[in-house]
Formats: C-alpha cells, sequence, structure tokens
C-alpha cells in the first residue's frame, strides 16, 4: 500500500466518513418516506452517504496529491474555544443573551494569534444583535436578553 502523501487532506476524509457513518447508523432508526414526503430519517440518511462519499474522495485523494504534514496540536485555542462555548451555556440565563454572546465572540476570537480586542468587540455586539433577533425576536426563544430579566 502506498503511503499517505496529503496526511490534512486524509484525515478530514477519515472525519467526514466517521460523521457520516454515525449519521447512516443513527438515522437508520427513523422512517425515510419519499422525496415528496420526506420522513424524519432522510436528511440524516443523505446527509450521511453525502458525508461518507467525500470522505471517500478526500482519503483516496491524499494518496495522489502532495501536502503538508497535519501540525502538532496546539492546546490554548482548543481550550478556549470549547471554554467558551461552555461558559457561555453556563452564564446565558443568569446575564442574558447579549453580554454572553458578547463574551462568548470575545474569549473565542482570544484563541487566534491574530486576536485584536477592538475588532472582537465589534463582533461580539453585531453578533450579540443578530442572536437576540434570531434567536428571542424571531423564534421567540425564552431568554433573558439582559441580567435580570426572567
Amino acid at each position: 500500500m502506498s503511503s499517505i502523501r496529503h496526511p490534512k487532506d486524509f484525515w478530514s476524509g477519515v472525519l467526514f466518513m466517521g460523521i457520516g457513518a454515525f449519521a447512516l447508523v443513527h438515522g437508520a432508526r427513523y422512517t425515510i418516506g419519499t422525496a415528496a414526503r420526506m420522513g424524519p430519517g432522510y436528511f440524516p440518511r443523505i446527509l450521511g452517504i453525502l458525508l461518507l462519499v467525500l470522505g471517500a474522495i478526500l482519503a483516496l485523494r491524499a494518496f495522489r496529491l502532495q501536502g503538508a504534514p497535519v501540525p502538532g496540536w496546539k492546546w490554548r485555542p482548543t481550550l478556549l474555544v470549547l471554554g467558551s462555548v461552555v461558559l457561555f451555556g453556563a452564564i446565558v440565563k443568569p446575564v442574558g443573551m447579549a453580554i454572553s454572546t458578547i463574551i462568548l465572540i470575545l474569549l473565542a476570537s482570544a484563541a487566534s494569534h491574530e486576536f485584536r480586542p477592538r475588532e472582537a468587540i465589534i463582533s461580539g455586539v453585531l453578533l450579540a444583535l443578530l442572536a437576540v433577533g434570531v434567536f428571542v425576536v424571531g423564534l421567540n426563544l425564552q431568554l433573558p436578553i439582559w441580567p435580570g430579566q426572567s
């Protein structure tokens, strides 16, 4: 068997195939229906098949094309992004949707080596407005916008 010449494509393909297989296995519990009357299993099954095909193409392509090696794992950005999402979930009700979204964007942006606080604050405010507009106003979810609201 030939060696993997493009490790990024290979591992991306393996990841896509894993997610596609997961979607197929768990989507098989639901009825598929027809194209005209889609059942709850239709979308997961189609998505799973597409991810499997795309993953196979990427993984096979990795044996032909030359690419850079996969860089080493960086813990700081991973922990900052995951921690910001967990913190958002923990504080969204007591602090409100607007402030917790701004905090999420600030912390997640700090994971980048190109972090600029001013741009992160502007992005956070704009995304907070969008989140409040979509989830609280548009979808009518019962989330407080500011601290002290219930």
